[in-house]
Order: structure tokens, then sequence, then C-alpha cells
């Protein structure tokens, strides 16, 4: 019986003490941060995900909502920023489904509308959520990228991004660390490494440790989600009012505002190589 509980809330409805207790749970994990660094990430997103267990905060998970137009794709872009779960509630399922019935309502509010999950990993276990979650992803071990996908991924991330993402390797890479796994979470088991999709993570990413990122795509979509991932999402797309996903109650405990668009048109860079 899972024990934590998922909220999503504004990001400005977030008060500095709760920041604050973002920030303990999330330097006990991490190195080369500061608040300072954080405050600036998380004032970048629109919403947050806690994860309790009751009063007690265990985890979360910032998201911004990008609506973006390029030349060669157009859509919305649902990105994951700082994640982190207290160790001790590993393997509970409580904010991939919170995450996936929170798409569904997005999908649901805008349903002519692309909608895809833009994941930043600097951890295999991060990158993981991917095969958990979607049938085809990308970059992943089992297939290329359509050239849609990669032009698409590379625009968003040159946008947000701008010099510190390298297109040929498709990471994101400052001249200095913003946060990476302290020495204890960034061990990669032997028996880890021979999964397939953790192997490709490191090969993609090897200086994950360092705090580089590497840029991650999927369709948040009834037929590319897996059964988790799928039951979650319809199961916010099929509740009864979707128009409280962006002004109001999301049903999960919390209350969210419209978000701002900020993508950009223009032109998208040449694709990198993911295959």
């Amino acid at each position: 019986m899972a024990r934590l509980s998922a909220t999503i809330r504004s990001r400005s409805d977030i008060c500095d003490e709760e920041v604050t207790g973002m920030y303990r749970l999330y330097e006990s994990y991490y190195d080369a941060t500061s608040a300072s660094v954080f405050r600036s990430d998380l004032d970048g997103k629109q919403f947050v995900i806690a994860l309790r267990e009751g009063r007690e905060l265990r985890g979360f998970s910032t998201l911004a909502l990008i609506d973006f137009a390029f030349e060669s794709c157009a859509g919305r872009a649902l990105f994951s920023g700082d994640t982190i779960i207290d160790h001790r509630y590993w393997g509970e399922q409580t904010l991939a489904r919170a995450f996936c019935r929170f798409a569904g309502r997005l999908k649901a509010a805008e349903p002519n509308v692309l909608l895809y999950w833009w994941l930043i990993s600097k951890g295999y276990r991060t990158y993981r959520y991917l095969t958990a979650f979607s049938k085809n992803y990308y970059p992943s071990p089992f297939a290329p990228a359509p050239p849609e996908f990669r032009l698409c991924l590379d625009a968003l991330a040159a946008m947000r991004f701008g010099s510190a993402y390298d297109p040929e390797r498709g990471v994101i890479r400052y001249p200095n660390s913003r946060g990476h796994l302290k020495p204890q979470w960034a061990t990669v088991k032997p028996s880890a490494r021979r999964r397939p999709e953790v192997s490709y993570f490191l090969e993609r990413n090897p200086r994950f440790h360092l705090g580089e990122e590497l840029c991650c795509l999927t369709a948040l979509d009834a037929n590319n989600l897996r059964s988790f991932a799928r039951r979650a999402f319809l199961g916010g797309f099929d509740e009864q009012s979707h128009d409280d996903v962006l002004s109001g109650d999301c049903g999960l405990g919390g209350t969210i505002s419209r978000p701002v668009a900020t993508g950009t048109r223009g032109p998208a860079p040449a694709p990198a190589r993911y295959s």
C-alpha cells in the first residue's frame, strides 16, 4: 500500500518556508547546488508535484508547460525539472500516477494539440521512467529517432538552454555543474548496467555524475503509453470537468493557474544524431 500522497500546486502558491523544505530534501541527494540556484530553477516552473507522508515532504517534481511552434513542429511540452524522492520510498508509483493523470487532464483540455513529455536526465533511474511509461521515446536503445522528434527536441533544448545544449550529443553541459547526484546515489550497480536502457544511458551521457543531462522526448498520447501510465493518463482524461486543469482545482489536492506560452517561432536547428 502506498504511503505517499500527491498534490499538484501552482509555483506561485508555494511559500518560502515550503521552498526551503524542498531545497533541504534536494541538497541531501545532490552536490554542486545552492539555495539560489535551486530557487532560480524553481521560479522557471509553473507547477510542483509534492509527495507527502502525512504532513512530511518526502519528494517532489517541478514542471513547466511550454507552448511552442517551430517550422518543423508545434505543440505543448510538459517539461520535468528538479525531481527527487526520499530513497526510503523508491518503488512507490505515487509520483508516476500523479504525473500521468495530470498529463491526461492537460490533453483533455486541448485534445487537438500534440502533447509531449520533455525530460532532461542526469541519472539512469530517471531515464528508466521512459521505458516504464512509453512504447516509443527518444533517444532510445530500441529505435532511432524519427526526424520530426529530433528536430523538435533540438529546437526546444536550444530555445531553453542556448549554448549549454550540445546537439551532437543531445546533452546539456554547463562549464560548472549546477547540481549532480552525490557519489553514493550516482553509483551504478553491475546488475543495473546489464539492462539495455541503463547501458545506453551511460553510453549517451557518460558524464552524468558531473551534472550533464540527457535530453529526451516522448509523446503523451494513450496509444504511446504502456499499461500503468495509460490507465492513469486516461483516468485524468475521462474526468468530468477539464476546464479546471488550467484554472483551478486539478483534482489532486491543489490549484494551478493557466500557464503562459513560452515557445518561439523560427527555424529549428540541424538534427542531432540519435541512432
